[in-house]
C-alpha cells in the first residue's frame, strides 16, 4: 500500500483564495469539455464537407471523427508532460499554459480556411490544432484536482476536488446552450458556410475568464511546502512508475467505469433513442439535457458525501449500481416512452455522479504530493484510451454484430468491475487525509526557534 511522503502538508488557505481555486478549476475543465462537445457536433455536421471532400459523404464524415480521435491519443502526451512540469516547476504556471493552449487552438479552429481556400493544408492544420487540444486537455485535468484541493481543508478534500468534475456537464450544457441558440437563428446554409466558428470562437471568451481568475491565484500550499523543503522530484514520471505502480494502476482502472457509463448516457444514448427505437432527436437530447443539469449540483454533492463516510466505499457501491442499471434501463425504454428515457438517463447519470464527484480526490490521494500532478495526470489520460475513448465505437459494433443491447449492458457490467477492481487496490483515502491533517497540524502547533 502506497504511502504519501511526509514532506508537504497542505497549509489552510483564506476562503476567498480556495473560492477562487474551486471556480478556476471548474472553468478550466468546463471548457474542455466545451471544446469537446462542440468539436463532436462540428465533426458530424460540416467538417466532412469542409475539411475533406469526398465524393463519397460517408468518407468525409469518418476522416473527420478521425480528427476527434487525435485528441485522444494525444492526451497521454499532454500527460506525461505537463504533468511532470506540474511536480517540477508548480501548478499555477503550468495551468495557465494548458489552459492557453486549449483555448488558442479551439479559436483557430474557428477562423481557419476550409479546404477549398487553402487545399491540403486545412485538414492537416485541423489535425495539428486537435492534436494541440489534446496534448493541453492531458495536462488540464491533474493540476485543476490539484489547484482546488490542495487550497482546501483535506478534510473536504472530495468536495473541493470536485470541482473538476463538474465541468463536463457544464461544458456539455453551454456547448448545446450555444449549437441551439445558432441553430434556432441560423438557416442551415449559413450555419454550415459561417454560423459553425462562432461556436469555437466563443470559446475565447471562457479562456479570459478562466486566465482572469487562475493569473489572481497563489501557488498551491502544497507546492510551496514542497519548495521550502527542496522535495520536487527531477525525474517524477520515472518515480510514479517505479516507486507507485499500484497506486497508477489504482488510479487508471478507477476511472473505467464512469468513462464507459458516462459515454452510454450521454453519447450512444441518442444514437440507439433514435436508430433503434425511432424516438426523437429532440426527446433524446431532452433526457441528456436534464441529467446533465442535476449533474452539476449531484456531483459536488457526492464529492461532499465522500468527506463524510468512506470514499471508496461510496464510490464501490455506485460502481455496482453501474454495472446493474443498463440492464434495467434498456428493459425500460425498450417501448419508447419519453418520460421513461428521460428518467433512465437521469438515474443513470446520478450513479455517474456518486463516482465521478469523489473519483478527483480518490485519484489525487492514491500518490505522494510531490508527485501527485504526474500520478493523476497519468491516469486520466491513459484510463480515458482504455474507457471513454474506445467506448462510443465498442458501443456501435456490439450493436451491430448482435443486434441486441444485452452485449452492451454487459460491457458496462464489465467495465464497472474493473473500477471495482482497481478500487480494490488503490488505498483507504481516510489515510491519506488523516496523514495531511496531522502533518498541517504539526507545522501549526511548531513551537518558534528563537534566535539569541
Amino acid at each position: 500500500m502506497q504511502h504519501p511522503q511526509q514532506a508537504a502538508a497542505p497549509v489552510p488557505a483564506g476562503r476567498s483564495g480556495i473560492r477562487r481555486a474551486f471556480i478556476a478549476s471548474l472553468t478550466g475543465t468546463a471548457l474542455e469539455w466545451y471544446d469537446f462537445a462542440v468539436y463532436s457536433a462540428a465533426a458530424a455536421l460540416v467538417f466532412g464537407d469542409l475539411f475533406f471532400p469526398s465524393k463519397n459523404p460517408l468518407t468525409g464524415t469518418l476522416l473527420a471523427f478521425s480528427t476527434y480521435a487525435v485528441g485522444y491519443v494525444s492526451r497521454p502526451l499532454g500527460g506525461f508532460v505537463f504533468g511532470r512540469l506540474g511536480d517540477v516547476i508548480g501548478r499555477k504556471k503550468v495551468l495557465i499554459a494548458t489552459l492557453v493552449l486549449i483555448g488558442a487552438a479551439t479559436f483557430l479552429i474557428g477562423v481557419l480556411p476550409a479546404y477549398g481556400t487553402v487545399g491540403i493544408a486545412a485538414p492537416i492544420a485541423l489535425v495539428v490544432l486537435r492534436f494541440a487540444q489534446g496534448v493541453g486537455v492531458g495536462g488540464e485535468w491533474g493540476g485543476a484536482v490539484l489547484l482546488s484541493s490542495e487550497f482546501g481543508d483535506p478534510r473536504r478534500r472530495g468536495f473541493y476536488a470536485s470541482a473538476a468534475q463538474v465541468g463536463p456537464p457544464a461544458g456539455n450544457l453551454l456547448a448545446n446552450g450555444v449549437l441551439a441558440v445558432l441553430g434556432a437563428t441560423l438557416s442551415e446554409d449559413q450555419f454550415e458556410s459561417w454560423g459553425w466558428r462562432v461556436a469555437f470562437l466563443l470559446s475565447g471568451v471562457l479562456v479570459g475568464f478562466g486566465l482572469w481568475i487562475r493569473a489572481k491565484l497563489e501557488e498551491t500550499p502544497v507546492f510551496k511546502a514542497l519548495e521550502a523543503e527542496h522535495s520536487r522530484p527531477q525525474t517524477p514520471v520515472r518515480e510514479v512508475f517505479t516507486t507507485q505502480p499500484r497506486a497508477l494502476c489504482a488510479a487508471i482502472l478507477c476511472r473505467v467505469g464512469p468513462d464507459v457509463l458516462y459515454a452510454m448516457f450521454t453519447v450512444f444514448v441518442l444514437t440507439y433513442a433514435t436508430d433503434e427505437l425511432g424516438m426523437s432527436r429532440g426527446s433524446a437530447l431532452t433526457a441528456v439535457l436534464v441529467g446533465s443539469s442535476l449533474q452539476i449540483f449531484l456531483i459536488p454533492l457526492a464529492g461532499a458525501v465522500s468527506d463524510r463516510v468512506n470514499r471508496r466505499l461510496l464510490y464501490g457501491c455506485s460502481a455496482l449500481a453501474a454495472g446493474v442499471w443498463p440492464f434495467v434501463f434498456f428493459l425500460l425504454i425498450d417501448g419508447g416512452n419519453r418520460v421513461l428515457l428521460v428518467l433512465g438517463v437521469v438515474v443513470g447519470l446520478a450513479i455517474h455522479s456518486l463516482m465521478y464527484g469523489p473519483q478527483a480526490a480518490f485519484i489525487a490521494e492514491q500518490f505522494s504530493p510531490r508527485l501527485r500532478y504526474t500520478g493523476s495526470s497519468l491516469a486520466y489520460t491513459l484510463a480515458g484510451l482504455i474507457g471513454g475513448a474506445i467506448a462510443p465505437l465498442l458501443f456501435t459494433a456490439l450493436l451491430s454484430s448482435y443486434g441486441s443491447w444485452v452485449p452492451l449492458a454487459l460491457y458496462i457490467a464489465v467495465a464497472s468491475a474493473v473500477t471495482v477492481v482497481g478500487l480494490s487496490l488503490g488505498r483507504d483515502s481516510a489515510q491519506a487525509v488523516d496523514e495531511d491533517v496531522r502533518l498541517a497540524d504539526a507545522q501549526e502547533t511548531a513551537p518558534a526557534v528563537r534566535v539569541p
